[in-house]
């Protein structure tokens, strides 16, 4: 059962496509603790789209940020690429092989998702989230 005191988590990772790899499975320890393991193949699918994007679209480091706080489970991912992510295709629009179905992916699956640019401690980027109920 899913506890009612709020939790977050960020991941720190290097531009690396191993990191999307390290990130889903830290996401399936983390929600299986908190006894989320019903949620667990929903967010890492969402989760490995959204650091998939941030290590292959920016040239920084990255992070995942994972949160649940009112029956919400948010996922996101920060990197240090300011420029707003690719919108999403609209359904039916082909995408080729690798690339263009991250974000429709990610809309199709997660009750809600957006972006917002940050700015930390000198520090630029955007953060791309989605959110499930946990509930």
């Amino acid at each position: 059962m899913p506890e009612s005191e709020p939790w977050e988590y960020c991941l720190y990772i290097p531009n690396d496509p191993r990191a999307v790899t390290v990130s889903r499975r830290t996401l399936r320890l983390i929600l299986t603790l908190h006894g989320l393991i019903r949620l667990v193949d929903v967010a890492e699918l969402l989760a490995a789209e959204l650091v998939t994007n941030a290590v292959s679209h920016t040239k920084g480091p990255a992070a995942l940020r994972v949160r649940c706080a009112a029956g919400v489970l948010r996922i996101g991912a920060w990197d240090a690429d300011p420029e707003p992510p690719e919108p999403p295709r609209p359904p039916g629009q082909p995408a080729d092989l690798e690339n263009g179905r991250g974000l429709a992916l990610v809309r199709a699956c997660a009750d809600l998702w957006g972006w917002h640019p940050l700015a930390r401690h000198g520090n630029r980027g955007k953060f791309v989230w989605c959110e499930l109920a946990a509930a």
